[in-house]
């Protein structure tokens, strides 16, 4: 009894005998540094898809956009395919991060202070070779902002993917499925539409091509927030900056009426400058009308 009860508590643990078996058949002789390929001249195919979780923030000042996402790889290793029938029919077993062959894909324009921040999970492996790899992981990018139309603006931030030591000719990256059905809502920004683009480079090292994934992603700004607390005490800072010029200038009240307009002018730029990159390549518009207002006062 005891022996039975410590072969079913071995299984249970340390998995069934058929896939103990295929393990080490499987990993007898392999070599986690080379390419999964029986023909060297031949590329390795790797898809790349992502999965929006959710937009986390959207940091104008810096220009970065940290997002939570997993991204999902798929490629196929010729030496891990295997016949399910002299296994028991198992059809599918997982691998530890690290052990097998992985594609050095990294985030090109990331901003973290880890460059490669996803979560090592562990791979599963089918009997035909196909790997799939889901790795999640907090990213932040950098992002380029056009703060003209401050709030009302739009942006347009992406992901751009590639190998990073591999040719075209050992890698060849292809983009895959840019999914939304789990995202989570931001406060702040609404997705207006997204895209894939597959693109190739060549260096002047090198005449092989660099191919490389960019997945974009096209936001435009809530503006409620930003119309009680900005646009509609911009617009009675106007309201009374009019007024103004109605009072006769022997009166007291058109200098006091003044120096309230042009402290309250100066809050609100603060704020505006407070929430925008310093750049000088464009000038919110609300800012102008601030500026505008407070040389009229």
């Amino acid at each position: 009894m005891f022996t039975i009860l410590a072969f079913v508590l071995f299984g249970l643990i340390y998995g069934s005998p058929p896939e103990n078996r295929l393990m080490r058949d499987l990993m007898h002789g392999y070599v986690a540094e080379e390419r999964p390929v029986i023909d060297s001249s031949q590329p390795v195919i790797v898809k790349l898809g992502v999965t929006i979780q959710q937009i986390i923030d959207l940091k104008e000042r810096e220009e970065q956009m940290e997002v939570n996402m997993w991204l999902r790889y798929s490629w196929k290793d010729e030496n891990l395919r295997w016949d399910p029938i002299q296994y028991e029919n198992v059809s599918d077993l997982p691998h530890p991060a690290g052990a097998i062959w992985t594609p050095d894909v990294l985030l090109y324009n990331s901003v973290d202070t880890v460059f490669d921040s996803t979560y090592k999970v562990n791979m599963l492996g089918y009997s035909d070779g196909t790997i799939n790899w889901i790795p999640p992981g907090i990213f932040k990018v950098s992002c380029k902002i056009d703060i003209t139309w401050f709030p009302f603006d739009e942006q347009v931030c992406m992901f751009k993917f590639g190998s990073w030591s591999f040719s075209g000719r050992q890698i060849d990256l292809q983009p895959a499925e840019f999914d939304f059905s789990e995202y989570m809502e931001n406060g702040e920004w609404s997705v207006v539409r997204y895209w894939v683009n597959r693109s190739e480079k060549f260096y002047e090292c090198c005449p092989e091509p660099y191919p490389d994934v960019k997945f974009f992603i096209h936001l435009r700004r809530r503006t409620l927030y930003h119309f009680f607390n900005l646009i509609m005490p911009c617009a009675l800072t106007m309201v009374l900056v009019m007024l103004g010029f109605t009072l006769s200038p022997e009166t007291c009240e058109k200098v006091g009426l003044q120096i309230s307009v042009s402290l309250a002018i100066c809050i609100f730029l603060t704020l505006v400058s407070e929430m925008t990159p310093k750049t000088s390549e464009a000038v919110p518009l609300l800012g102008n009308g601030f500026d505008i207002s407070r040389f009229k006062a």
